[in-house]
């Protein structure tokens, strides 16, 4: 039997921890890697144009799977590309695993071709990055990065050397039993105790729910039902908690709506659940806040806590709904429904009054459109900007669908690579990136991506012809805009040319048809539906400052967004308040 080399052993240890695909563009340090892949059932190489896409269809399939994905680039340039998807899977808590391929290893600090340090560079934005400068290395590194990756949630990056890759693994290489999933964390008696104490004595309770709600719906539900408590959420925390809740009060934050910011600031007890809510100029200082995390780095950074609760959310959630006091008095939770239900009543018409005849297209009806037409297990993809207002405001979450966007990180051009990564799990899955012009043309090469490997990815792109949000926040400045508006090409007719479906969209009801006619199509399709420039969105609260910066540049209509199918549910959640 021919010896094993160290590019194969380190492909081997990827298949036994999970990873079923590899996202990269090849180059000469990564050759040994990219053959021994070729070589290798239960794994496939794929090839994008640009590695920032590999980064980011990794983070996105991770975030979707749960499971371990994977990354590569070539040495120098290559792998540099990687970077950027690399900080948003960190900040997303996604398992990534990133080889970033190296120079010679001879060659390493004297000045080489393409010589970077990738150990150095890449170590902000992952757990765990180290070179592996010699085969005795593997496996264990590589199993101790995989492990990280896991373990933290996170992003761990190996550098090889292509000249090492292309090297006889060791004999008797000791390999460890993977850990291939996380833990669940209970906090101790003490910690529940403490909190269960600080809920019974207090009269108004809040919750606010992030990302780390996800599987702990029921016990979110159950919790709020019996201290009677409004439940408000984060961005990233929508598709988890929004739906099947009658104490929904909506969304805090930039893109906020509702009666979240109210519910929050009028309780006198706050519970953050799973939430690394970045924007503490939206939380309240006055009141009592407890924090429950499974990071225990998380909790504290944002608002000085009275309770600090090291644990799962649904793991504690679960003690605590045992051990709570039964509260009687609604009067807080139906006072909040109720502003939540009149809030979303005076913004709902900016969307439903004569939308459909307005030219050019508003974007709240276009996402109103998408929302009711897509599949109720749909994966929506979302560019940061614009689309994420879109994307809070109208789309509606049902347990099924899922929301992926750079929520955390912030890039610009994540919807299309996002969207890559999604398709490629389940195929047979609708997938819709949401673009904007700007987003989608930064990283527009990978369209071709979806059409080498007819990945039936919808892309509806969102084109106002500018960077509508930059826009809004040189209003907000007292600035001008400048610099935001975009000369687009029909992008409806460059996706027909690379042998996709396309059609472009310039009147309302042009919209619906092109919409099913792009989501019955069996591939790769584009909607491309030139919407309203000035349509842009404000805070839900509006400082003094604000006002100042707007009344400045104050030379045209700032829309406040709708809030599509949401008022439905706000008006289903008011039914259940007592009358009098």
């Amino acid at each position: 039997m021919a010896k094993q080399s160290v590019a194969e052993q380190f492909v081997d240890i990827l298949v036994r921890a999970g990873v079923q695909r590899m996202y990269g563009v090849v180059g000469d340090s990564l050759n040994p890697v990219v053959d021994a892949i070729r070589r290798t059932d239960g794994i496939e190489w794929i090839q994008v144009r640009h590695e920032e896409t590999a980064a980011f269809a990794a983070g996105a399939e991770a975030q979707i799977t749960g499971r371990l994905a994977a990354c590569a680039g070539s040495c120098g340039p290559g792998n540099l590309h990687l970077i950027n998807g690399l900080y948003d899977a960190q900040r997303s808590m996604a398992p990534v695993l990133a080889l970033a391929s190296h120079i010679p290893s001879g060659e390493i600090g004297l000045g080489y071709f393409q010589e970077t340090h990738p150990d150095q560079l890449f170590r902000e934005c992952s757990h765990y990055s180290e070179l592996i400068s010699n085969p005795q290395q593997m496996p264990r590194l590589l199993q101790s990065a995989v492990q990280h990756a896991i373990g933290r949630s996170g992003v761990s990056v190996v550098a090889l050397p292509g000249d090492i890759a292309a090297l006889p693994a060791p004999e008797k290489a000791v390999e460890h039993a993977l850990v291939t999933a996380r833990p669940t964390v209970r906090p101790g008696d003490g910690e529940i105790e403490k909190l269960v104490r600080l809920v019974d004595e207090a009269d108004r309770v809040t919750l606010f729910c992030g990302s780390g709600t996800a599987g702990a719906h029921a016990e979110v539900m159950e919790f709020a039902g019996r201290v009677k408590a409004p439940v408000g959420h984060a961005l990233r925390g929508k598709e988890w908690i929004q739906y099947d809740n009658p104490y929904d009060v909506g969304m805090s934050g930039l893109l906020g709506y509702g009666a979240a910011y109210e519910a929050t600031h009028e309780c006198d007890l706050l519970v953050l659940l799973g939430t690394d809510f970045p924007y503490n100029a939206f939380l309240p200082d006055d009141v009592k806040i407890v924090q429950v995390d499974i990071r225990p780095e998380h909790l504290g950074r944002r608002s000085q806590l009275d309770l600090a609760v090291w644990g799962d959310v649904r793991e504690t959630l679960r003690a605590l709904n045992a051990r709570v006091k039964v509260k009687t008095d609604r009067r807080f939770l139906d006072r909040m429904l109720k502003k939540h239900a009149d809030a979303l009543e005076g913004v709902v018409k900016a969307y439903t009054r004569k939308a459909e005849k307005r030219t050019p297209i508003h974007p709240e009806y276009v996402a109103s459109v998408l929302d009711e037409l897509a599949d109720e297990d749909a994966v929506f993809t979302v560019d940061t900007g614009m689309c994420n207002v879109w994307a809070a405001r109208y789309l509606s979450p049902n347990g099924r669908r899922r929301i992926i966007g750079s929520f955390s990180h912030g890039s610009m051009a994540n919807a299309l690579p996002q969207a890559i990564g999604a398709q490629f799990t389940d195929p047979g899955r609708q997938v819709v990136s949401m673009s904007g012009d700007g987003g989608f043309s930064m990283l527009m090469g990978d369209f071709l991506t979806l059409v080498q490997y007819d990945l039936p990815v919808k892309v509806v792109l969102f084109n106002n012809s500018s960077l509508a949000m930059v826009e809004l926040e040189m209003l907000v400045s007292g600035l001008p805009s400048y610099g935001t508006r975009n000369k687009n090409p029909d992008f409806a007719a460059i996706a027909r040319a690379a042998g996709a479906y396309g059609v472009r969209v310039e009147k309302p009801k042009q919209l619906t048809g092109a919409l099913k006619d792009a989501f019955r199509h069996r591939g790769p399709a584009l909607v491309d539906v030139v919407t309203d420039p000035d349509a842009l969105s404000i805070p839900p609260k509006i400082s003094a400052e604000m006002v100042t910066g707007f009344a400045l540049s104050a030379s045209k209509i700032v829309l406040d967004g709708g809030v599509g199918r949401m008022i439905q549910m706000a008006r289903s959640n008011l039914r259940n308040v007592p009358r009098p």
